[in-house]
């Protein structure tokens, strides 16, 4: 794996420890141990990262933009805490039938940060903890990497990634992931 131009992350599961039930608040927002200190690794090394998250808590009505902002918020201090830096945030707000095409498996999320990061799929790489991550990767040509730190079966979405990805590695969190990314450059 060899050093890559920027990292793209999936929120939930990945930077903090993630819900069947949303994080639908900032106290529910807990960061994952290790996970602000790889983002804080790759901003040393001058890698821009950036979010790419389903947030479908806002389209279901669960929370409404006020609290949301309120949770980035609380984020973005803690990364910034740090010593990182994100360097674009893109979320989808819509639910699974509205159809968009930002909502991941789709692609438009890392679209969205390939331009706002003026780089090519071939210069970036997703790091998510679900197969929606892995396809969403893959449908832009984006390479992945699964980490195991979000909820459910970890050794389940191991195997349907795989099917997606035969390359995709995996890791147990993004501390380890970010350092077998900065080892291999």
């Amino acid at each position: 794996m060899s050093l890559h131009k920027a990292v793209l992350l999936d929120r939930d599961g990945v930077i903090n420890f993630d819900s069947p039930d949303y994080i639908l608040t900032p106290e529910q927002w807990e960061p994952i141990p290790g996970s602000l200190e790889a983002i804080a690794r790759l901003t040393q090394r001058a890698v821009p990262v950036a979010i790419c998250s389903n947030q479908s808590g806002l389209g279901r009505g669960m929370m409404n933009e006020e609290m949301f902002r309120a949770i980035h918020a609380k984020m973005m201090l803690a990364i910034e805490d740090a010593g990182g830096m994100i360097s674009h945030t893109g979320y989808c707000p819509h639910t699974p039938d509205d159809g968009c095409g930002c909502r991941k498996p789709l692609p438009g999320l890392i679209e969205e940060a390939l331009d706002a990061l003026d780089l090519n799929a071939d210069e970036v790489i997703m790091i998510g903890d679900s197969t929606r991550d892995i396809e969403a990767a893959h449908a832009a040509g984006v390479d992945s990497v699964l980490v195991q730190s979000g909820y459910g079966n970890a050794e389940m979405i191991l195997q349907r990634s795989l099917v997606i990805n035969p390359n995709v590695k995996a890791y147990p969190d993004l501390a380890a992931a970010v350092d077998a990314i900065l080892e291999a450059s």
